[in-house]
């Protein structure tokens, strides 16, 4: 798949230089197609925490679709918008599994990102009513698996559920590489956010949408190596081509920003 020139990924070395300020304003508005953040964290965090992780894979649950499944450790807030109460006990059944494990990698990148990308804040999102959010989901790709076309837009799917996350201005999302495939599993984004016309080329009864939907648009391909904290725009569409050997394993959530300024955020898987 071609990478055009405008429509790329930044890569930024944390431990060397300090990220412009202005690259979640790129991001936000689909200007960048992937931002990569190398060495936010010792090489020991991921290595730990992977082992930690590694505990826990018999919890793991899978939800299949027509077109393919989606294995994960925690909760992901899309999949419960018509039973909110469920996710909010899974989130937290999540958290006390994770906690149990010391897997601790969701709040070590979020303090890390608030520092390297000088935030105000980066908090998991909370209820009025003082319910949290799920931090992260940590997300396996087994060989053969492949994540079909799609967008995420939290603002646009929870419309109408009352829930604080349709208020948000901004969504972007933070994918952690905890192990890297052996061949495939590449991400790839193109530059067409969605719009409503779209509808017509989702596929019905299972993930995601038809390719012939980005057909003619910009596209970048990125597979990520272990230890890579990367940022994307998840309401651009995007897939993750298929795994080939040694599963592809990323810890993720979902960041939210309230306003044009970018300078605080909340967290979700």
């Amino acid at each position: 798949m071609p990478t055009t020139d405008t429509w790329t990924r930044v890569v930024i070395d944390t431990a060397a230089e300090r990220p412009d300020p202005d690259l979640l304003r790129q991001l936000a508005h689909g200007e960048s197609a992937v931002v990569v953040l190398r060495n936010l964290l010792p090489a020991e965090a991921f290595a730990d925490n992977l082992t930690r992780v590694g505990k826990l894979f018999a919890n793991a649950s899978t939800t299949s679709y027509a077109n393919g499944a989606l294995t994960t450790i925690g909760p992901y807030l899309a999949k419960y918008l018509n039973d909110l109460d469920g996710y909010f006990q899974a989130a937290d059944e999540a958290r006390n599994m994770l906690d149990s494990a010391d897997f601790d990698l969701a709040g070590q990148v979020r303090t890390g990102l608030k520092n390297a990308l000088g935030l105000d804040a980066v908090s998991v999102a909370q209820e009025p009513d003082g319910r949290d959010y799920a931090a992260s989901v940590v997300r396996i790709h087994a060989d053969g698996v492949r994540n079909p076309l799609h967008n995420d837009n939290i603002m646009r799917d929870a419309r109408g559920t009352g829930i604080a996350l349709t208020g948000l201005a901004y969504q972007l999302s933070c994918v952690v590489c905890l192990q890297e495939c052996d061949e495939g599993g590449e991400l790839r984004m193109y530059r067409k956010p969605w719009q409503p016309a779209d509808e017509t080329y989702k596929i019905q009864g299972g993930l995601g949408y038809d390719e012939t939907v980005v057909e003619g648009h910009p596209c970048h391909e990125f597979k990520p190596q272990t230890g890579d904290v990367y940022l994307i725009n998840p309401t651009q569409y995007h897939s993750i081509e298929r795994v080939t050997g040694t599963d592809r394993l990323t810890m993720g959530f979902f960041m939210g920003f309230a306003d044009e300024s970018l300078n605080s955020a909340v967290v979700w898987g």
